[in-house]
């Protein structure tokens, strides 16, 4: 029995959701790359967070089980890396306590994010073995004690990570293109697994999991999956923000992200990719004019300054709007559809 190939447009319209993200993505990204330098800034930092959410996605879209805890893992991956590519003469000054094996490592930053990627990865597995046998509120607790612990132990082990304050001394590779090839990266890999045997057998025990479990679909395998690679690409974002800034510290990676990237995943709608992508874009812009309104606006000699806060009030509402309105988030839980006008151009081509 012979297959039949796909036609040209047949082929367009099976990745048309991810390649229309990318246009869409690098399009953008390449206008802000023609602005000052602060708008690349603002925008290099958009596209790590864009990391974290799709990341953030890959479980919680997927799955449909809300976690608190992927903060965690940005912060394995953050001090991971700087464990490892960290000049030695800094570690001296900064870290002198660490274990030789550390403190004499200068790993490629290349290489160090790969293997805080793997360290996050099987921290993910080891504590996703209880964990992903919970759902609803059950689960989101769990992962949020996670957090906590995470957290308590990166505040409190010194030697190690400097307690609450910043281990400095990374180098700075991430700029706007690094972030964007990351994004890609972490993009395509969200795309592949959504649409993998395993991803397709998560995404239906999202919808009914006693319908998934009747049919076969070992959800608790599939969950589990999931989450380590979610882990690792999440925790590709804390490298990215820690290379960007040259610093880590404990509270770049609590409450306050753990917060931003769930707004961004559920404004955009967390049962597709351009949800992840949409809602990382919408509430970067928002919070970015929010704060020039906090620092003030210059009309003629008046300055007019909102009220400290007002990001974090700002967002909150937005959050709250999009639940009571469109509680499937800007897309509706959709991928962004196959153009009519393409179709018809490409249809043309192919005869």
């Amino acid at each position: 029995m012979q297959t039949r190939l796909p036609s040209f447009e047949e082929a367009v319209r099976g990745i048309w959701p991810l390649l229309s993200l990318v246009v869409f993505l690098v399009v953008l990204t390449a206008l802000c790359s023609l602005g000052p330098v602060v708008l690349q800034r603002v925008a290099t930092d958009a596209l790590i967070k864009l990391v974290m959410v799709v990341g953030l996605y890959v479980f919680v879209g997927n799955s449909g089980v809300l976690s608190f805890g992927h903060a965690s893992f940005m912060m394995l991956g953050g001090y991971g890396a700087a464990w490892l590519d960290v000049p030695v003469r800094y570690k001296s000054i900064l870290m002198d306590e660490l274990p030789t094996f550390l403190g004499d490592a200068e790993f490629h930053p290349g290489l160090a994010a790969l293997a805080a990627m793997g360290w996050a990865g099987a921290f993910a597995f080891l504590i996703g073995i209880p964990l992903m046998r919970l759902s609803g509120i059950g689960a989101a607790i769990g992962t949020f004690s996670w957090l906590t612990i995470v957290f308590v132990v990166h505040a409190g082990w010194e030697e190690m990570t400097g307690g609450t304050s910043s281990f400095n001394g990374l180098p700075i590779y991430v700029d706007l293109w690094v972030a964007l090839i990351a994004a890609l990266f972490v993009m395509l890999v969200a795309y592949l697994f959504q649409t993998s045997k395993l991803g397709l057998a998560l995404r239906a025990s999202r919808e009914d999991e006693v319908a998934a479990r009747a049919i076969g679909v070992n959800v608790w395998r599939a969950r589990i999956a999931s989450f380590v690679v979610s882990a690792m690409l999440v925790a590709l974002g804390g490298v990215l923000q820690g290379h960007f800034l040259g610093t880590v510290n404990v509270t770049q990676f609590y409450i306050g992200i753990t917060f931003i990237t769930i707004a961004m995943l559920v404004i955009g709608g967390t049962g597709s990719l351009a949800g992840a992508v949409l809602g990382t874009v919408v509430v970067s812009v928002i919070a970015e004019l929010l704060r020039q309104l906090e620092n003030g606006v210059e009309i003629g000699t008046l300055v007019l300054a909102a009220p400290a806060g007002l990001r974090e009030l700002g967002l909150a509402g937005a959050m709250m709007l999009i639940l009571i309105f469109r509680p499937a988030g800007l897309t509706g839980g959709r991928e962004l559809p196959f153009p009519a006008f393409l179709g018809a151009v490409l249809g043309r081509r192919s005869r």
